[in-house]
């Protein structure tokens, strides 16, 4: 498990380190400063000419302290400070003076020489506002520049509670941050800017900060191994439980498919289809394993014997937002007991009836919207979801008591009393249509095997990921098909599993 720290997180645990257990800030960005020139010494990075350009803060701190290490190695520096120096701290007057008495000189601009390495060290992690005017225009001409490009803890213009661009920013080719990994180092399009991550350790305490029930998280393939439903020797189907999957309305029966072989995939015993009549000849072909019930029209009394049966419930993969869905969504949160999957259809039905949404409080319910069907469950326009992603999860999980997987090139998973789950696998051959319908399946399956909802949904998301890059990696990113996509859970698992013993 690796924590994921905002703004106003990593500021406590330095403050925290500083003033109550006595580690001097200067101690702290010495270390800042010596494991930046170490990143660039271990990428092999040619640095003859290194350009650094600084602000009046401590990240401009740390820059004069690597343009006084690197000066010491025989590096040939130019500083470009672009601060205000009445508005230096106190750091970063004495990492000037130190950098000044090494033999350093401190420019204004840095002329039309070519540099080896371009050292951003202008804003930290505690930018709160756009950058605009003359920074704006340093930032623009600073990525023009050839050569490598290194951003100090974090590239300057780059949110780092949300990820998001403010105003302009520095694109680095990698990034060394301090201690703990921001948040806005893994969402887009932070990370793209932010290029390869180093965390240093620099000495900061930040277990008063990680403790707390706010931070964010991410997991890597042991953890996701440790999460796995086990797999007694002495089990049968109904040991891993029955799921409802109620999918496809008329020419929709891959949506069906896609969900029903990705349950079966994580382990689920069985699995049961109820969808439109016309998908059952084409279902009993794709996925024999599957048993198929059709439906030509609302028959409540069947349903609710089918309800009884399941251990969870997935509804909405291609279901359509007829009336007979509408009537069978309805029939799910009244008289549902077990956990409850809501993707695709069932979301466009909660959206377009609002009152279905107050059925959602008390019950067991995992919702898996994309930040579209997210706006229009909301009525948030996309945009603003995406300028804070955060909040809007832990907005709507506090408003309906859902676990809410907030799907995205870096999903979220939400749930109040849970930290928020970031998720880092997956990769571009995975935008396809039927890619949900698998991801659906997955954590409908493990829902089924008795795993709880958010925690199925962080499993899910994980290995659904970790099967798109398995997929991309044998077929390449353009070709990968959601078939595909949920044939490769198992190798995905297989991994992980394999890490344990590793």
């Amino acid at each position: 498990m690796e924590y994921l720290l905002d703004s106003a997180q990593m500021k406590a645990a330095d403050a925290y380190t500083i003033t109550e257990l006595g580690v001097p800030s200067l101690a702290l960005m010495e270390r800042a400063a010596a494991s930046c020139v170490n990143a660039i010494e271990q990428e092999n990075w040619n640095s003859e000419r290194v350009l650094i350009v600084c602000g009046s803060g401590n990240n401009g701190g740390d820059g004069f302290a690597i343009g006084r290490m690197l000066i010491e190695k025989g590096t040939a520096v130019k500083m470009v400070f672009a601060g205000r120096m009445e508005s230096r701290t106190k750091e970063t007057v004495c990492q000037m003076e130190r950098f000044l008495l090494a033999g350093g000189n401190v420019c204004s601009e840095w002329g039309a020489e070519d540099y080896d390495v371009v050292i951003d060290a202008l804003f930290g992690v505690g930018l709160s506002r756009d950058v605009t005017d003359s920074y704006s225009e340093l930032l623009i001409q600073m990525n023009m520049l050839s050569g490598k490009k290194l951003a100090v803890d974090i590239p300057s213009g780059i949110s780092a509670s949300t990820g998001c661009v403010m105003g302009t920013a520095f694109r680095a080719d990698m990034t060394v941050t301090f201690q703990e990994k921001k948040i806005g180092l893994c969402l887009f399009p932070g990370c793209e800017y932010a290029g390869k991550v180093v965390t240093a350790d620099i000495g900061i305490d930040s277990s008063s900060v990680i403790n707390q029930e706010n931070v964010c998280y991410t997991i890597d393939g042991r953890d996701a191994a440790g999460m796995l439903p086990t797999r007694p020797a002495d089990s049968h189907k109904g040991t891993f439980g029955k799921l409802l999957l109620i999918a496809g309305s008329r020419g929709m029966a891959g949506a069906a498919y896609f969900s029903a072989c990705a349950a079966y995939r994580v382990g689920a015993g069985l699995v049961q289809i109820y969808t439109a009549e016309e998908n059952r000849g084409i279902l009993q072909q794709l996925i024999p394993e599957a048993i198929i019930t059709g439906y030509e029209r609302f028959h409540e009394e069947e349903l609710r014997n089918k309800l009884d049966w399941a251990d969870a419930v997935c509804i909405g993969p291609g279901t359509g937002i007829s009336e007979i869905s509408k009537q069978i969504l309805n029939t799910v949160l009244k008289e549902g007991k077990v956990p409850c999957m809501i993707d695709a259809d069932g979301l466009n039905l909660l959206a377009a009836n609002p009152k279905l949404m107050g059925s959602l409080s008390g019950g067991n319910y995992v919702l898996t919207p994309h930040l579209k069907e997210l706006s229009r469950l909301t009525g948030c326009p996309v945009g603003n979801l995406k300028q804070d992603r955060m909040k809007s999860l832990e907005s709507f999980t506090e408003q309906y008591g859902v676990t809410l997987v907030q799907k995205d090139a870096r999903t979220l998973v939400g749930e109040t009393g849970r930290r928020t789950y970031v998720n880092r696998t997956g990769n571009a051959s995975m935008a396809k249509a039927g890619s949900g319908d698998v991801l659906a399946g997955m954590i409908a399956g493990f829902m089924a095997q008795g795993k709880e909802p958010y925690d199925a949904s962080v499993l899910g998301v994980y290995l659904h990921g970790l099967a798109g890059e398995t997929a991309g990696d044998m077929l390449g990113s353009y070709s990968v098909l959601a078939r595909e996509l949920a044939d490769c859970i198992g190798p995905a698992i297989r991994y992980v599993m394999g890490l344990l013993s590793a």
